[in-house]
């Protein structure tokens, strides 16, 4: 018997619910249960998080590329680490939309494989040397004050 999958149609779905279900009157700003969630302190974003992965879980029962579906966890990741940050946040939630990104990749994927790789490469590169700068700077400059306050 052959697996079924989900149809585009629910994970777009999935996608609206998550991060542009709800629109702020007056303005064209949308939002979603993953920006409400993360008010819940401790456990809100993460469980928005395990919410964001059901769209990767399904671009790699579909047989996306990799390179895709690195990009899509690092998306979810980054939403979810600086989520995780009080109230900035919760902004940064209603403005990258992990789950809407995903689903765009997963449908580029889809109709044009491989197509852009180059982009998903140049995202991730610049992903893991912000995050090397992120955590090395404050280490560096600790170093630096040690060393400035033993001597």
């Amino acid at each position: 018997m052959p697996r079924r999958l989900t149809s585009n149609e629910h994970l777009d779905y999935i996608a609206g619910l998550l991060d542009d279900i709800f629109r702020i009157p007056g303005t064209k700003i949308r939002f979603g249960l993953d920006a409400l969630i993360g008010w819940v302190p401790g456990i809100g974003d993460a469980m928005a998080a395990i919410a964001s992965f059901l769209i990767v879980f399904a671009s790699w029962r579909r047989g996306v590329r990799l390179i895709t579906l690195v990009r899509m966890v690092a998306n979810v990741l980054l939403e979810s680490a600086l989520g995780a940050i009080p109230v900035a946040g919760d902004i940064f939630h209603v403005f990258w939309k992990a789950n809407r990104r995903n689903y765009r990749l997963l449908i580029r994927e889809k109709k044009q494989p491989g197509s852009n790789t180059g982009h998903d490469w140049t995202f991730l590169i610049i992903i893991l040397f912000t995050a090397i700068a992120a955590a090395g700077i404050p280490i560096g400059i600790l170093i630096w004050m040690l060393r400035s306050h033993l001597s």
